[in-house]
């Protein structure tokens, strides 16, 4: 990989997909452009249509097609019964693993993880601790400009692991942004149901359960216990302010309608010279889901689009 190339990094699908549509779509990942995959069940611990070892028989299979895979943890833990599911993630040694809480860290430290973007890091004293305890990337929170991910992990001298190696920023690029987590399930309180009680309903929803405001504009989307953005963040063209930054690795992730054209149309701008304002029109005409925003990467409200 050239010093200046950003590499792919598709997060984990964060709705509840059916086994058989989870399965087709990690096919097509196989064949694209991707050069890392985060899998795993990071929102809701009900979700049963792939267990552990499902997981890691699919990493294997993308590992096989060449792809760095990372198990991802749970990024709200409950239960003892979900710590013992953590616990059996941080002790495999096949993959490398994405910490999605505190407690993720206290089983992993000591061994090489990536730091999720959500166990909160916003500045460089508090990277430089977690990658004492073994951090080896860095995924920056998802609010954070990209000016203030360039001083807490500047290109120049930046943050190094514990074997002294440059520890890695990737950026979160694409998706619906995740910007809260509740013990409380909205979508089945969306449905009046008690939440061990839920009939799976997520399954019907596979970008979230869109939120309007009063004035009918879309807000925010219902996943479960997560909350997201209705938009999509979207830097297709920010590549050489992220270079600039020193990010080493964009983040795009999982939606129901044509992410492998979203993740080739990223290549295309990024590694093969396409024109940003070409990819932007091919993409609205996608029709993905709340349309496209970047705001929180240019200090702007995150619902905001920014043309750099």
């Amino acid at each position: 990989m050239s010093n200046d190339r950003i590499a792919f990094t598709v997060g984990p699908v964060l709705y509840y997909w059916p086994r058989k549509t989870l399965i087709e779509f990690y096919a097509g990942i196989a064949d694209s452009p991707a050069d890392t995959v985060v899998l795993g069940e990071v929102v809701c611990s009900r979700r049963h249509e792939m267990k552990l070892d499902d997981w890691r028989d699919l990493a294997r299979d993308l590992a096989a097609a060449g792809k760095e895979v990372v198990l991802a943890s749970q990024a709200l833990i409950e239960s003892e019964a979900e710590l013992r599911s953590l616990r059996r993630i941080a002790e495999q040694g096949d993959f490398l693993v994405e910490a999605g809480d505190a407690s993720a860290l206290r089983n992993l430290a000591g061994r090489p993880f990536v730091l999720g973007p959500h166990v909160n890091v916003y500045s460089r004293p508090a990277l430089a601790e977690h990658a004492r305890l073994g951090a080896v990337r860095w995924v920056a929170p998802l609010e954070l400009p990209l000016d203030a991910i360039a001083r807490i992990n500047p290109p120049e001298q930046p943050v190094c692991t514990s074997r002294n190696v440059p520890l890695v920023t990737e950026v979160f690029g694409f998706g619906r942004l995740p910007l809260a987590f509740s013990a409380r399930c909205f979508t089945a309180r969306h449905f009046h149901l008690p939440k061990d009680e839920c009939g799976f309903r997520c399954l019907e929803h596979p970008d979230g359960l869109l939120l309007s405001t009063t004035e009918g504009e879309p807000f925010l989307a219902l996943n479960g216990i997560q909350t997201q953005s209705a938009a999509q963040h979207c830097l297709i063209g920010e590549a050489q302010a992220l270079r600039a930054a020193g990010v080493r690795r964009v983040r795009l992730s999982p939606c129901s309608q044509r992410f492998t054209e979203v993740l080739q149309w990223f290549d295309r701008v990024y590694h093969q010279g396409t024109r940003v304002d070409e990819a932007r029109i091919a993409l609205d005409a996608l029709s993905l889901p709340g349309g496209l925003v970047n705001g929180f990467a240019h200090r702007q409200a995150g619902l905001q689009q920014v043309f750099a």
